[in-house]
């Protein structure tokens, strides 16, 4: 037996976007055991809820995390909405599943441009932050924000993309496809890339499954699981299939992302040719007075919303799980057996968000 040591791994890394730390157990150059530890970064967005009333809340939820930051907003006036039985016009939802997929996008080429600065490849960095510019361009021209969106309101949206705006949408978007199909090669054809994902951190489709693992995390180990499947949205009337890897390794969870972004492409071009003329909302009276579970389809995964209301302006009590969460037992399954000098890949393969998990 080799020697045994614990090394520290975080909360600051030059590979790591965000403060996560794990407790290494090492056997030489081996990972036998990682322990994770969380709190950084608290912010007890939850408890709020007792000094702002459930309309203020949705600006607290979209701020749970910048970059999905959309669906957070998405997933909370969605539960509500369920417990006050509003039905929300079909323009909305359809407009709410277009930025819905463009905030996707965006969170996945900022994780591509992460991968390729983790292998030192700095070029493919910048071009892929290069490309996720000019989704945040559409989503500026759409909703005036680049990152926080505030268009969420609980009965509907505040804004409205026109005919001629989403037209030119579909057709930069027919751009930007060509350019990540290009990059689809340098990810997944580079040898280089290649000898660092092919066979590292592999999780098996029943690890995944008992672990309960979310998202392109999960799928890339064979969990057909995607929550956009439930048809919340406008996702019921678009036709789409959960995309798939069976290898369960850091190169399946490349390619599932990889994928995911022109999948997204192709569902905004579907809204686009689907979405129908009508209203942006509907007026809204009352107070929620019950209870309800909302699970939708961040880019990290599955997120689950709870709010509870009695009537009063002041929710009871509103919880979030985030897949970043859910992930975090794969993760650690993962790092078992790794070599010391995969550990930073591993940990960005999760597509960690921790900001989401410590709220």
């Amino acid at each position: 037996m080799g020697k045994v040591s614990v090394v520290p791994f975080g909360p600051q890394h030059p590979v790591l976007p965000e403060p996560i730390h794990l407790d290494l157990v090492l056997e030489d150059e081996k990972v036998i055991e990682a322990v994770p530890s969380i709190g950084f970064v608290h912010r007890g967005l939850e408890s709020l809820i007792v000094k702002k009333d459930y309309n203020e809340m949705v600006y607290v939820a979209e701020r749970t995390c910048g970059i999905c930051s959309f669906g957070h907003g998405m997933g909370y006036v969605e539960a509500v909405e369920k417990i006050m039985n509003v039905e929300i016009p079909a323009r909305a939802r359809y407009l709410r599943t277009i930025w819905m997929e463009l905030s996707r996008m965006h969170s996945h080429l900022l994780w591509l441009g992460l991968l390729a600065d983790a292998f030192g490849y700095e070029s493919l960095f910048y071009h892929c932050w290069r490309i996720r510019e000019q989704v945040l361009d559409m989503i500026e021209e759409s909703t005036g924000g680049r990152v926080i969106f505030s268009v969420n309101k609980v009965g509907g949206v505040m804004k409205d993309i026109d005919a001629q705006m989403l037209g030119r949408f579909v057709e930069k978007l027919g751009d930007v496809e060509e350019q990540i199909c290009a990059i689809r090669k340098n990810f997944l054809g580079d040898r280089t890339v290649q000898m660092r994902l092919c066979g590292v951190g592999v999780l098996t489709k029943k690890q995944a499954h008992d672990l309960g693992c979310a998202g392109p995390f999960g799928r890339a180990s064979g969990i057909a699981t995607d929550m956009r499947i439930r048809g919340y949205g406008a996702y019921a009337d678009l036709d789409f299939e959960p995309i798939i890897r069976t290898d369960g390794d850091s190169y399946a969870r490349c390619a599932c992302r990889i994928d995911e972004l022109l999948q997204s492409i192709d569902l905004i071009r579907q809204a686009a040719a689907k979405i129908p003329a009508g209203d942006l909302s509907v007026p809204v009276k009352g107070n929620p007075d019950g209870e309800y579970f909302m699970r939708i389809e961040q880019p990290r995964g599955e997120a689950v919303y709870y709010v509870k209301g009695s009537g009063k302006p002041y929710l009871n009590r509103l919880r979030i799980r985030t897949p970043t969460f859910a992930n975090l037992a794969g993760l650690c399954e993962t790092l078992k057996g790794a070599d010391y000098a995969d550990v930073p890949i591993l940990v960005l393969t999760i597509d960690p968000c921790i900001s989401c998990t410590e709220r």
